[in-house]
């Protein structure tokens, strides 16, 4: 180790680590100033700060993207400028329902592969090392990789540190504002949980001296404030609250749904979308799919139609109420319609095929995989050309204008006007965008754009709905007429009502009467009442 080539190559290699560590000490206080010029700027939690805040924390994340504190402080202030995206985006790994997604696609790759050898992992079974092969009794028990997995992760999320339960919170408030309910009490409870397990820690080590009236002054004190600011705990109750109450009617509604009991799934969904409370944009857009469906099972097309169509102006590209509301326009014998839309699905379809991913974010959750497009796209191209066929024989013009307003075959112009009023009351365009009031928006923009969509979807379902009864008057006032010229044909043909004449007379006058109305040529009896009398 004395040699002088030894010393040469201690030489040149000691001024690249000394270099390397000046670097990352430069770097550092670089990046530390950053934090805390950013911690200044959120002090005054004004909108232009924080975002100018957010560039700094983007400084120093480009020169140490593990830095904990700075993760948080930006994604904090993500929060506050209510950019929800690029806190899902930033923190998706930490979302129970992308993790659920690749660990499904693993274990799917993985059966795949081992029902290709037609062996399990759970199901393997391990020989002893000596080679008696005779001895069953020598194999050793395979330990089951899915249950070692679950109480890895379970260990884990017993044992966060402190300084990762903000992920829980951040990103928990994220997904409620997103529209993944599920994902969002999941979070936020684990959250909740893990900040009072950690606040208990830190009370056992407080004495009973640092509790003072200070800190907790009495309620009759006039400096108190009336109406203190709620903390971060009670935003964080609250919201955990809403989130359960939503989740809680979402699955009453799903369960009438597939009991059959259609009347009462309608009315769980529109409690939800009805409500005091507003609801984040892709929550609601699921929602008015699902009570479409059970609109459409209980034979209310129209009604069905327009939540399709409000969910197509929250969410342009969902292609659940791209296939509802074509499945209702081809149950009317709306063709056109229906084919506009299904020529709509197969782009989104060719163009997920084109970019080999999923339509929207990574963390949006689907309810179908990238694997069934193909299979999708396939059946789909045979119903175009079914409709398209029946476009061109003619059927354009037949379209069940009782089926789209409710009513049955044969009804009358009672119920007709009756069954126009009401849709015409509820589909009316001008009222349309009333449910973008109680809608939140991820940004401002987006309001406009949902309102626009929703009046031309709903002038359209109107105009339809005006054709329809243009259509059934004229049917009907036809059967009218038609009725009341049958029985006006059938008057002559029964003897009319002749008038009685009451009195009192005797036999043989009522004999008497009945030969003058012979000889009088009218050739029919008078009809007399009298009572019995004798001369």
């Amino acid at each position: 180790f004395n040699s002088p080539m030894a010393a040469a190559a201690t030489g040149s290699l000691s001024p690249g680590a000394g270099e390397k560590r000046h670097w990352w000490n430069s770097n550092r206080k670089v990046v530390e100033r950053y934090v805390r010029e950013a911690r200044m700027l959120l002090a005054s939690r004004e909108q232009r700060d924080v975002a100018a805040a957010v560039g700094l924390l983007d400084a120093a994340l480009a020169a140490d993207p593990r830095m904990e504190m700075a993760l948080e402080m930006k994604a904090r202030c993500l929060l506050s400028l209510r950019r929800f995206k690029d806190v899902a985006d930033m923190l998706y790994e930490s979302i129970p329902s992308f993790k659920m997604g690749v660990s499904d696609e693993s274990s799917s790759s993985g059966s795949s592969e081992n029902s290709s050898t037609g062996l399990t992992r759970e199901r393997a079974k391990l020989l002893s090392g000596g080679g008696e092969a005779g001895e069953e009794g020598a194999a050793v028990k395979c330990f089951s990789v899915a249950d070692l997995k679950r109480k890895v992760l379970a260990g884990y999320n017993r044992n966060v540190e402190k300084e990762d339960q903000w992920r829980f919170l951040v990103l928990g408030q994220a997904c409620c504002h997103l529209g993944l309910m599920e994902d969002a009490m999941v979070l936020l409870q684990a959250g909740k949980r893990l900040a009072a397990a950690a606040f208990r820690r830190e009370s056992v080590s407080l004495s009973d001296d640092i509790f003072s009236f200070n800190k907790f002054p009495l309620s009759g004190d006039d400096n108190t404030n009336s109406n203190p600011p709620k903390s971060d705990s009670e935003n964080v109750a609250h919201l955990l609250s809403h989130v359960k109450l939503l989740l809680r009617r979402k699955t009453a509604a799903i369960a009438a749904l597939d009991a059959g009991l259609y009347p009462e799934a309608i009315r769980h969904f529109s409690k939800i979308l009805d409500g005091r409370r507003g609801a984040p944009q892709g929550f609601l857009s699921e929602i008015y799919v699902l009570r479409a469906s059970a609109y459409q099972s209980a034979g209310r097309i129209a009604d069905a139609i327009s939540d399709c169509n409000k969910s197509l102006a929250l969410d342009t590209c969902c292609i659940e109420a791209l296939t509802v509301r074509a499945s209702l326009f081809e149950t009317i014998r709306c063709f056109p319609d229906s084919l506009h839309d299904l020529e709509h699905l197969k782009l989104l379809y060719n163009s997920i095929l084109r970019d080999k991913k999923l339509p929207g974010p990574i963390w949006k959750r689907l309810k179908f995989q990238y694997r069934e497009i193909p299979g999708k796209l396939c059946s789909l191209g045979s119903k175009i050309q079914q409709l398209k066929q029946k476009l061109a024989a003619g059927e354009t013009g037949d379209v069940d204008y009782h089926s789209l307003m409710g009513l049955r075959r044969g009804c009358s112009r009672t119920e007709l006007e009756r069954s126009h009023l009401l849709l015409t009351l509820k589909h009316k365009p001008d009222k349309s965008a009333a449910f973008v009031e109680r809608c939140e928006f991820t940004h401002g923009d987006d309001a406009d754009s949902v309102r626009d969509r929703a009046k031309m979807s709903s002038l359209l379902l109107h105009r339809l709905i005006q054709k329809g009864h243009a259509n059934l008057i004229s049917t009907v006032l036809e059967e009218e007429a038609a009725e009341k010229q049958r029985k006006k044909n059938a008057i002559p043909a029964a003897s009319p009502p002749a008038s009685v004449f009451q009195g009192i007379f005797c036999r043989d006058l009522a004999v008497v009467g009945n030969l003058l109305s012979q000889a009088g040529g009218f050739n029919r009896s008078i009809p007399l009442k009298y009572e019995a009398l004798s001369c």
